[in-house]
């Protein structure tokens, strides 16, 4: 009898820890996310499955809105996942187009950092027609200053995204981490696996 609770004792110490160990990879290191929308093609795919760095832009101490152990900060063309400002209980993922300190711009579909045109060999445009600056700041916005400790995000599927154009910064400490790689796909229109993007790395 003895020997059999000790049996049940293992297995459930060994359950215990495998719990918590993947709570501790999940929350500090590693996480799974699906992509549901179609903002950041061709990058990202409607059902690509990604994993997420959480640790490089350091780690959250709980119950604060303080970071510790940061390897860097987010940079420009990072792919990030994030709180959505609008309701942080819904998580956003965009490419980091400008960091505290820039001076972001759009005109007419062409992103200027800094003054600069940026070199985005990333990007679609699905509409050729220009809405001017005093209908839609979709392809004219700015000049716009990134605060310190905010982050100016878009998505690569430039004219069907949803980002800060509309809804405005994204603060450092809402970042959840870097999109790192596909490790599964699923088109659901043909219900068959994209096998050729597992695996890809994002860029």
């Amino acid at each position: 009898m003895k020997k059999k609770k000790g049996i049940i004792r293992e297995y459930a110490e060994a359950i215990i820890t495998a719990l918590l160990l993947a709570l501790i990879i999940r929350a500090y290191v590693v996480q799974a996310f699906k992509i549901p929308s179609g903002s950041m093609i061709p990058t990202l795919l409607i059902g690509d499955h990604i994993l997420v760095t959480k640790f490089i832009y350091g780690t959250d101490i709980p119950f604060t809105d303080k970071k510790i152990l940061i390897f860097r900060e987010p940079r420009r063309g990072d792919v990030v996942v994030f709180k959505y400002p609008k309701d942080p209980d819904r998580d956003f993922i965009k490419r980091v187009i400008g960091v505290g300190g820039d001076v972001v711009e759009e005109r007419n579909k062409t992103v200027y950092v800094n003054g600069k045109p940026l070199d985005e060999p990333y990007i679609q445009h699905t509409d050729n027609d220009i809405r001017s600056i005093g209908m839609d700041v979709r392809d004219n916005f700015g000049p716009l200053y990134v605060p310190k400790g905010k982050l100016f995000v878009m998505g690569d599927n430039r004219d069907q995204s949803y980002d800060s154009r509309y809804w405005g910064f994204v603060d450092l400490n809402a970042v959840k981490g870097k999109a790192f790689i596909i490790y599964w796909s699923w088109d659901s229109t043909r219900h068959l696996p994209r096998l050729n993007r597992t695996g890809k790395l994002i860029k």
